[in-house]
């Protein structure tokens, strides 16, 4: 497990000028709660508490907006007074309606009292009751969890010392970094539990870049903490786009998660159909009939108890029932399920992360499916990438990027592209990235302002390769790059079996000098067998079925 107090991968760094307090002494009275609930609980104690700061100042910078534009019209006394307690005069602004008894100077001036829990519960409820959007999504327990009112009360004195209470601490977003980098700080502490939901902020940057969603429906069916949505927003808007460009929908069967996430995206001003109610996607899919533009997605893949029996019938596995022992490619068909056909400007795009194994595995059954899946030419993209990426594991992933339309005519504001028809681009990255602690890799162009960012650094050459396959204007030309990218025709990808592997198609890069580090040759050589066992067991593939059609198969 990585150490709680080291910085990660998960956000950009924050500012403390920026921000008006050390982060790592927000996160250090944070973390003061750990020893008094539940580690995977105190996470929602803290982001809870952010939360209701967050609307309490917007309201508060919304009310003072107000009452200089009313004393401007003359206005004064219970008049005056009568309007700034005006729900209408909030709600037009798109601000959430605070009461009296919820707003932050309230809360903070009774922090240290008996009954600080209770306290908190109550405001968490008026909240709800007077905003619709928030009913049941905001924590109510602070009393049941019995936490020291000292405790409770130092951390709200932290909290209230972060400079959110003006416009341009807004339009920075300084309070939203702060959630998202407790996100972060959250799971790097607690491991498997705290990363299940959270997807490594350079990872949910490369996908966002790739598929460059400006405009329609974003859906993620595992949408966790809605890290998927945010960045997709910051596209958009980095592009000249609106947030109100995309409609946000997706899905998330943990109830915590689930409120983590309608907190997450409420701070950021962005609408989402998240459902009424956490739910699983395969058992319940809350969104049946949309078909999406753009899905991004971290799905926990590799999972065994999916509920696969009971669901064999389902209108969803088009291209073959998946094996009831793993989810991958019940993931995989839910997602082309979801995507919309091609429609005169082209047609729905997915990229999401799954397991190495799906690149390859024959096991029941998903070697058939993934043979009709490349048959109905749905595979654009495949990225091997370096391993210790994420918080929670160190080993490596791959992105899929998947899409109903290979025309070459986008959603992305007509710019073009190339017919690519029968070919799918295979991208090898396992070389890429840089420690940023001993156990963490981070992808280089991951805080880059600008949008791609540049071409020097991981990010920014992997995006212009792709862009530049699919012909988009102004992306340049583009070329196969010996150990790094090849475009590949299915009729290569029949004569390899089906299999997916980066590193089948990519030709490897001239060995290193005989005086490389031993890490170096490590890493090489672990690539080399990797490619070596891809081959081996096509070879196995292929002896098995020449026995078989001798009549000695097993």
């Amino acid at each position: 497990m990585t150490d709680h107090n080291t910085p990660n991968e998960a956000v950009a760094p924050l500012d403390e000028k920026e921000l008006g307090i050390d982060p790592e002494a927000l996160w250090a009275a944070a973390d003061k709660l750990r020893g008094t609930i539940d580690s995977g609980e105190y996470k929602h104690v803290v982001l809870g508490l952010i939360f209701l700061k967050y609307i309490s100042d917007a309201f508060e910078t919304r009310r003072a907006a107000l009452r200089i534009e009313l004393e401007a019209d003359g206005l004064s006394g219970q008049a005056l007074e009568k309007l700034l307690e005006s729900r209408d005069e909030y709600a037009a602004e798109n601000v959430f309606w605070v009461p009296p008894e919820a707003r932050w100077t309230e809360i903070q001036a009774k922090g240290k009292t008996p009954t600080i829990g209770k306290l908190i519960d109550d405001a968490m409820y008026a909240i709800e009751k007077d905003n619709p959007k928030l009913k049941g999504k905001l924590p109510r327990d602070y009393a049941r969890r019995g936490i020291a009112p000292d405790r409770l009360g130092g951390l709200i004195d932290q909290i209230a010392s972060i400079a959110v209470g003006t416009r341009e601490a807004q339009r920075k977003d300084i309070l939203g970094r702060v959630y998202e980098y407790f996100l972060g700080k959250f799971a790097a502490a607690e491991g498997k539990l705290g990363g299940e939901f959270f997807t490594p902020s350079s990872i949910v940057r490369l996908m966002v870049e790739m598929i460059e969603p400006f405009e329609g429906r974003v859906y993620d069916p595992a949408c966790g903490s809605g890290g998927m949505f945010v960045q997709s927003e910051r596209f958009a808007e980095a592009h000249g786009g609106s947030r109100r460009d995309l409609s946000v929908f997706g899905q998330e069967s943990n109830p915590t998660t689930w409120r983590l996430a309608h907190m997450n995206l409420a701070i950021r001003g962005i609408e989402a159909n998240l459902g009424e109610q956490p739910a699983d996607s395969f058992t319940r899919d809350l969104h049946p009939d949309l078909k999406a533009d753009y899905i991004l997605a971290n799905p926990p893949f590799n999972i065994s108890d999916w509920s696969g029996e009971l669901l064999r019938s389902d209108k969803r596995w088009k291209y073959g029932p998946p094996p009831v022992g793993n989810a991958n490619y019940a993931w995989i068909q839910n997602f082309i399920h979801h995507l919309a056909p091609p429609n005169g400007r082209g047609g729905g795009i997915a990229a999401f992360v799954m397991a190495n194994g799906s690149l390859s595995s024959n096991t029941g059954g998903e070697g058939e499916i993934r043979k009709a899946i490349i048959e109905a030419d749905l595979v654009d993209c495949i990225i091997a990438m370096p391993p210790q990426l994420f918080l929670t594991t160190g080993i490596p992933v791959c992105l899929w990027f998947v899409t109903r339309d290979k025309s070459g005519k986008h959603l992305d504001k007509g710019r073009g592209g190339r017919h690519r028809a029968h070919e799918t681009l295979f991208i090898d990255a396992r070389e890429m990235g840089q420690m940023e602690t001993r156990t963490l890799r981070v992808l280089g162009g991951r805080d880059y302002p600008s949008s791609p960012p540049p071409a020097d650094t991981d990010i920014g050459r992997i995006v212009r390769a792709y862009h530049a396959w699919r012909g988009e204007k102004g992306a340049g030309e583009y070329n196969d790059v010996r150990g790094f990218c090849k475009a590949t025709t299915l009729e290569e990808i029949r004569n390899a079996n089906f299999t997916l592997v980066p590193g089948r198609y990519v030709v490897s890069a001239e060995r290193s000098a005989p005086d490389e580090t031993f890490d170096a040759s490590m890493r090489r050589l672990s690539k080399e067998l990797e490619e070596q066992m891809v081959k081996v067991s096509l070879l196995d593939d292929q002896i098995k079925k020449n026995l078989e059609v001798l009549g000695y198969g097993f």
